[in-house]
């Protein structure tokens, strides 16, 4: 009974899917349905002109008819041929228009989620689900519109055309049919848990194959090859062992089918050669009985591979409603604000962000102010809500309760491209994209010259070592920017947003891959740099935060702390044990 809930509440959902996606080329489908009608019709055609030749041509030596019909079956399987060729082609293009406009349409979706979507899915799954989810509900349209749409017709008319050449002997196909279909069945509900389990165990090896990739270097570096390599073979084990199940009843779906295939054509020659003994058959109406047979079964075969194909994108097609159906949590505004009045200001008041169905906030009632041309930093201990203090600025999520103001405007109702040239964000781990150094940095601003990008490196500190890569700014520069070190990593990361030129900056521990060195030179050319602008730096190093003009400290999601070091030396306790965790008292002082 459970099987067959789900099995209706998964179909319609496959169904409205390829609806909803296959509207835009109903012209191609009725093209693929017609001719797919006319070579199904011409293909049954075929056997009854056979018979007459083999009636009124061959046993009466009649030479005439016989080149007369054979010249008819030659055009008749020529129309046939064309059909058949225009329907694939039609078909194949249609097919393939559906998996490109899915795919873009679960990209288009998953690029509108936020970070808390992000999280639910996982980066594993999306893959899947974009991939090969997409390339399985492709695949079953394809074969339906190049098998299944005639697979009817030709099951439908075979039968009448043998009932037309002998009715006794059609009594056959009363038992045939009904048990090859019972069979078939049978198969099919086993298969379709088995096929589920074959997807979950696909992102399962996505996910263990992508940390694996990811995090080579802490593997190597804790000489963890072995436990890896054991972790990867038990996920992939796991495919294995039910791809295998799901294997076997597919193999044993073809043997069983043939089987009753050709009993069936012994059982038709067997009592066809008793009726034309006789005298109630002639021998044409046998050979396209029996070949009306094989129509018939070959129909349903077809039919049995689509049947075969169909709890796989059953499944992939849940999957990818899935992603389709997921809101984003981050809602664009109905009448987003294009215009701000104000430059620079930021604010928060009394601001919640709590993670669904977690019994705590990460922030507790969070109200600071930021102001141009000063910088507000934060610090606390891990897990005391800094980074997601800042996530809520450029709305990578939105918060629970309170609001977030940019200029004076609440950030939900500002246009994404508004809060975004007024927003510069440089993540704790700042990613860069495979390219050049230069399109990397012009990320931030697609117009930006040469000059731009040059001053911007300046000011990051990270001129000397671009001049030192072979191209400059063209310079290659691999996914994930796997091809620099950590610290050249975030001055690339912080000069892409320098580039952008915002008027909030908002640094996410961006120095910590620094020596400080480096970390002070930064810190000197950035003051220059942003004069005017409004600053917000969130770090763990106090020497990179001691200057601020205020420092906001945070413990456990809730503000405990606000003033400069020195106020805060004096009078706030936890800032004082953070201080001390990473200085001496003279060094503080």
């Amino acid at each position: 009974m459970a099987g067959g809930k789900r099995s209706h509440r998964l179909r319609p959902v496959l169904v409205r899917l390829a609806r909803a996606h296959l509207r835009p080329y109903r012209r191609s489908i009725s093209l693929i349905i017609a001719l797919q009608l006319i070579q199904t019709l011409a293909t049954l055609y075929l056997p009854t002109l056979n018979a007459d030749i083999i009636d009124n041509g061959v046993v009466q030596g009649d030479t005439g008819y016989i080149f007369r019909l054979g010249g008819l079956m030659l055009a008749v399987t020529l129309v046939q041929i064309v059909c058949a060729t225009g329907a694939v082609f039609f078909g194949a293009r249609t097919a393939m228009a559906l998996g490109r406009d899915v795919r873009a349409a679960v990209f288009d979706r998953v690029q509108s989620f936020s970070a808390r979507e992000m999280g639910t899915f996982g980066a594993p799954s999306l893959i899947t689900r974009t991939t090969n989810d997409v390339q399985q509900v492709q695949m079953l349209v394809l074969l339906t519109f190049t098998m299944m749409v005639s697979a009817p017709i030709m099951c439908v008319g075979g039968v009448v055309m043998a009932l037309n050449q002998d009715v006794p002997l059609s009594a056959l196909l009363l038992v045939i049919v009904p048990v090859l279909g019972i069979l078939v069945s049978l198969i099919v509900r086993r298969m379709r848990p088995l096929f589920r389990g074959v997807q979950e165990r696909i992102d399962t090896v996505n996910r263990v194959l992508r940390e694996q990739i990811a995090g080579i270097r802490v593997i190597r570096a804790f000489v963890r090859d072995g436990h890896e390599r054991t972790r990867f073979a038990a996920a992939n084990t796991d495919l294995y062992d039910v791809s295998m199940r799901a294997g076997r009843l597919m193999s044993m779906m073809f043997p069983l089918v043939m089987l009753i295939v050709n009993l069936s054509s012994v059982a038709v020659v067997w009592f066809g050669g008793l009726r034309i003994d006789a005298e109630r058959m002639e021998i044409g109406a046998l050979t396209a009985f029996l070949s009306y047979l094989m129509y018939i079964l070959m129909s349903i075969m077809m039919a049995t591979f689509m049947v075969m194909m169909l709890p796989r994108a059953e499944v992939c097609a849940e999957r990818i409603q899935e992603v389709l159906a997921t809101e984003s949590s981050v809602v664009p505004p109905a009448e987003p604000v294009t215009e701000l009045r104000r430059h620079g200001e930021l604010e928060l008041r009394g601001v919640e962000f709590r993670y669904p169905g977690a019994e705590q906030p990460v922030l507790k009632d969070i109200t600071l102010a930021a102001r141009p041309g000063e910088t507000t930093a934060v610090i606390g201990s891990t897990g005391s809500g800094k980074s997601t203090l800042l996530g809520l600025v450029p709305r990578l999520f939105d918060a629970t309760a309170g609001t977030v103001l940019v200029n004076g405007a609440d950030v939900r109702t500002l246009a994404p491209q508004t809060l975004a040239s007024v927003v510069g964000l440089v993540p704790q781990k700042p990613y860069l994209f495979s390219g050049t150094v230069a399109s990397n940095l012009r990320y931030g601003n697609p117009d930006a010259t040469d000059e731009e990008l040059w001053h911007a490196l300046e000011t990051a500190q990270a001129r000397d070592f671009v001049e030192r890569m072979a191209g400059g700014l063209e310079a290659p520069i691999a996914q994930g920017g796997g091809n620099v070190s950590g610290g050249q990593r975030q001055r690339l990361a912080i000069a892409r947003a320098l580039v952008r030129k915002p008027e909030i900056y908002l640094f996410d521990d961006s120095f910590s891959a620094l020596d400080y060195a480096t970390d002070a030179a930064l810190r000197a050319a950035l003051a220059r740099e942003t004069g005017r602008a409004t600053v917000v730096i969130v770090a763990q190093r106090v020497s990179t935060i001691r200057g601020a003009d205020r420092i906001v400290v945070l413990d456990e999601g809730r503000i405990v702390g606000t003033g400069t070091h020195t106020e805060l030396m004096a009078g706030n306790d936890t800032y004082r044990e953070i201080v001390l965790s990473q200085l001496t008292e003279q060094e503080a002082a």
